[in-house]
């Protein structure tokens, strides 16, 4: 069977025995802010778990794509040494909402397995609860009851809490598990040594293959476990190990859902999969890697510096090295892999071969930069290694390395040992905790536990048609993020948006008979729509009556208006490909990311801006609806990638001919409330993605007005000409022939002085010695004379020039090459060391010549004495 024959099978199957077959949630977690990731198939249906919303089914069933690199569900360094673990991958799963428990799981998983996919029933072994008296947990005795009908009780093995109690996070849904595992070894193997002596013993041939997850329990903040308002079920299966496992193979990697992509890799490198085990680890960390970045990416996660986006980054700096470093290959290749993952996945995530092109031009430039810093990296590690008395890499040079350049310490010792050098292992990790723990104190957010006062489903929201309302108050909990402690709320019905699709949450006023506490912000987590506020009242049972900030609601759906008609128009003017990538709107200004490869010109942005405004003086209305997913669709409404939307979408239509977009934003009546619409700025964000910002109504007015008052007095300043850019231009012209004139003179100047300078050399220990004051008229100036002054010296010779240019400290050294040969002299070292502290400032360079400005002119002799005495 192929890997899309054994996926349907399961849909199928679980179809047949009465579940709902649901799309996979998007990888990037958009209102949880526990998760970066979807890391689990349970993520979706977390509310469902907490009771926080009623289930739309008792039953379902689906294949999430997942991703675990971080915390506590962490694979990534495993990822291409071993066989089995992955980065993204498939999970296939069945889910029960207070419906069928653990006898029903049990049957059907054992039919599926021994009856549909015909796995032989004596390589299969089962797990139950042994129980935990700690947590004053019982044994699983009904799961154990249940298995026997099918198995016999030998191969009915007990585990521990760490094995066969699942739990998502440190707090959470979370219960009693049962696993299946399968013994892939041979006939020989398995007489020799019994299976069961080595499930959960990490045996690379008798994996685990599916667990059944019965959720009864939450886990609170203190550790200790309440009971759900229902039972649940939560399936997982690991669609990449099932099918190694039915294709009989020895390693996921050998089946045909990374075959394509380490055959399409084996074209573009060259080499052979299967010659050693260097290169074997390499081809599976590209087959691996590239999924996870290629699905995050089409999911509307571009890589960054921070958060979600430097985990992505990660991975695809991790697939580069392995290729730069193992396969020999020194220029972009994970981005040719793109249409070959998109058109695997074409029928199950056809979002990835919808946006081949995109994520294709994103990998590249990412591809690109890194194999650039790499080379940057290899150049610093040669200036580190050049002439060095020490043979060891310290440990914070060594993490610089990690941490600027992206070298792990693996490669930084690889190299170090062709050089005949160590590192300082211990100081780089001391120096990588110390990041971890900043990283960790910077965004640690502390969650106390919901107070319960009402038990009912929760937070309704009733804000698209009023902005006040009375409510009632269900739980509410402390919570702390970067020191900072506030409360979080959470009402029966409520007029406050919460943040989500860009549009920033809603803020106002809740009053508690009569005293006012201030909302400052409203988010979602998962869908429970929370308010924060920075104190409690003192009675917070009874009615409250919410009040949204009126005036911020409605230039906040303005501009969540205008970037419809902006989307519309930017695919009128600049292609159909254009598609949303982001977006931020609030009451002062919108931002909207899109799909585009060049820059957008002056041109095109006035035309998009010309037919925006049009569309706001014809006052269209802005009709709201709510459709079926699928009807919607089918009238063209567009679609975000990476966004899940439910069976019923809400539809914002602006003339059907220009624009239909499903959106759960809120937005003006007619678009003639815009007033106006103008764009501030054009930039670009990333790889293929641009972004604009613009403002609408009075905030447009004020911008336009405030371009006018800066032009006027600009206009005063050039004494008023009838052309005020031509005559900004001819000034800028002069000026530009000025700088010439002076660089021309300074080049001058600067040749003559390092003629005439090394006259005042001298001879210390055989080494000729410069040390003198210039009169230079730049920083610029300096460093020309001391480049220049080389020539004019006799090897080996060391030259320190300073000067006091406008009030700060200029400083340059020079010095031969055979004193970095011979003696171990270093002319960045030296300005590290003898010169940035007396001047009180830093500097850089390389070993032959380093400059360094500072603050303080008083000890320019001391720098030259210093430097001189280094001989």
């Amino acid at each position: 069977m192929t890997a899309a024959e054994i996926r349907q099978q399961f849909l199928d199957f679980f179809a047949s025995k009465g579940h709902q077959i649901v799309p996979s949630a998007p990888i990037v977690v958009k209102n949880d802010p526990t998760l970066l990731f979807t890391n689990a198939g349970m993520n979706q249906f977390k509310d469902l778990f907490l009771g926080n919303k009623p289930a739309p089914y008792k039953r379902a069933a689906d294949t999430q794509k997942c991703l675990r690199v971080s915390g506590k569900h962490n694979d990534l360094e495993e990822v291409g040494i071993d066989t089995y673990h992955h980065t993204m991958f498939e999970m296939l799963g069945n889910w029960s909402f207070g419906d069928y428990f653990k006898k029903e799981a049990i049957q059907w998983s054992w039919e599926l397995l021994t009856e549909v996919y015909k796995l032989p029933k004596d390589r299969l072994y089962v797990t139950v609860f042994e129980g935990d008296a700690r947590e004053n947990l019982p044994a699983d005795t009904e799961a154990m009851a249940a298995w026997k009908e099918y198995i016999a009780e030998e191969r009915i093995l007990m585990g521990n809490k760490k094995d066969n109690f699942w739990e998502m996070g440190d707090t959470g849904p979370c219960g009693p598990c049962t696993e299946i595992h399968v013994d892939c070894r041979s006939d020989e193997e398995r007489a020799s040594v019994p299976g069961k002596d080595l499930v959960n013993n990490d045996h690379p041939q008798v994996i685990e293959i599916w667990n059944n997850v019965f959720m009864q329990f939450n886990r609170l903040k203190d550790g200790s476990l309440e009971p759900l308002p229902a039972k649940h079920v939560d399936t997982g299966m690991g669609f990449e190990r099932l099918v190694r496992v039915l294709q009989g193979k020895q390693s996921n990697y050998d089946t045909d859902v990374f075959m394509p992509l380490i055959h399409a890799t084996e074209k573009l490198c060259g080499k052979q999969y299967g010659q050693t085990e260097k290169t074997d680890i390499a081809f599976r960390v590209i087959a691996d890697h590239i999924r996870a970045i290629c699905f995050t990416i089409a999911d509307g996660q571009l890589p960054s510096n921070n958060g979600a986006g430097y985990v992505i980054r990660r991975i695809l700096r991790r697939a580069v090295r392995y290729y730069f470093s193992f396969l020999d290959v020194k220029k972009p290749l994970l981005h040719e892999l793109v249409p070959v993952l998109g058109a695997q996945f074409s029928k199950v995530f056809p979002e990835l071969e919808q946006q081949a092109d995109f994520v294709k031009k994103v990998v590249f430039e990412e591809e690109a930069g890194f194999l650039r810093t790499l080379d940057s990296g290899l150049s610093r590690l040669d200036v580190i290694t050049a002439g060095g008395k020490s043979k060891t890499i310290e440990g914070p040079v060594a993490f610089e390395l990690y941490d600027t350049f992206g070298f792990p310490l693996d490669l930084t010792m690889l190299i170090a040992s062709e050089k005949g050098f160590k590192v300082d292992e211990e100081g780089f990790t001391a120096e990588m905790k110390k990041q971890k723990d900043r990283s960790r104190a910077a965004t640690e957010l502390d969650m106390g536990d919901w107070t319960l006062l009402q038990d009912q489903p929760s937070g309704t929201f009733i804000g698209y048609n009023q902005l006040n309302a009375e409510a009632k108050v269900l739980k509410y909990r402390k919570i702390k993020a970067k020191g900072k402690e506030q409360y979080q709320l959470v009402l029966d019905q409520t007029p406050f948006y919460a943040e989500s699709g860009g549009q920033v949450g809603d803020t106002g006023l809740l009053r508690f008979n009569g005293e006012a506490i201030a909302v400052t912000d409203t988010k979602k987590e998962n869908d429970l729509i929370v308010h924060f506020v920075d104190s409690l009242p003192a009675k917070i049972e009874g009615t409250v009556l919410a009040e949204v900030d009126a005036s911020k609601r409605r230039d906040t759906a303005r501009h969540h208006s205008a970037t419809h008609l902006l989307h519309a128009a930017l695919r009128q003017v600049l292609g159909t490909h254009v598609a949303q990538k982001g977006s931020l709107v609030n009451a002062d200004y919108l931002r909207f990311d899109f799909s585009h490869f060049s820059k957008v010109t002056d041109e095109e942005l006035a035309q998009i801006e010309t037919i925006v405004n049009e569309k706001i003086r014809e006052n269209i209305p802005v009709v709201i609806k709510e459709l079926p997913r699928e009807e919607a669709l089918k009238l063209g409404a567009m679609a975000l990638f990476g966004e899940k939307y439910g069976e019923t979408v809400r539809v914002v239509t602006i003339d059907p001919a220009y624009s239909i977009e499903l959106c759960g934003g809120t937005h003006v009546g007619y678009t003639g409330e815009l007033g106006l619409f103008k764009f501030i700025a054009e930039s670009a964000v990333a790889a293929g993605v641009r972004r604009v910002e613009a403002v609408t109504g009075v905030k447009a007015e004020t911008y336009v007005n405030e371009q006018l008052a800066q032009l006027k007095e600009i206009k005063a300043l050039i004494k008023n000409p009838k052309e005020p850019a031509k005559a900004l231009e001819t000034i800028i012209n002069d000026k530009s022939a000025l700088e010439k004139q002076l660089a021309a003179l300074e080049q001058k100047q600067a040749a003559q002085l390092a003629a005439t300078l090394p006259q005042q050399a001298i001879t210390v220990n055989g080494v000729q010695f410069l040390g003198a004051t210039v009169e230079a008229a730049s920083a610029d100036m300096l460093r020309q004379v001391a480049g220049s002054v080389k020539d004019h010296l006799t090897a080996p010779f060391l030259a320190v020039l300073v000067s006091n240019i406008g009030g700060k400290a200029q400083v340059s050294v020079v010095l031969s090459e055979d004193l970095v040969k011979s003696k171990g002299l270093n002319a960045q070292k030296i300005i590290k060391e003898q010169v940035a502290g007396l001047i009180k400032g830093g500097g850089g360079g390389q070993p032959t010549q380093a400059n360094a400005g500072g603050q303080d002119v008083s000890q320019l002799q001391q720098v030259i004495d210093n430097v001189k005495g280094i001989l």
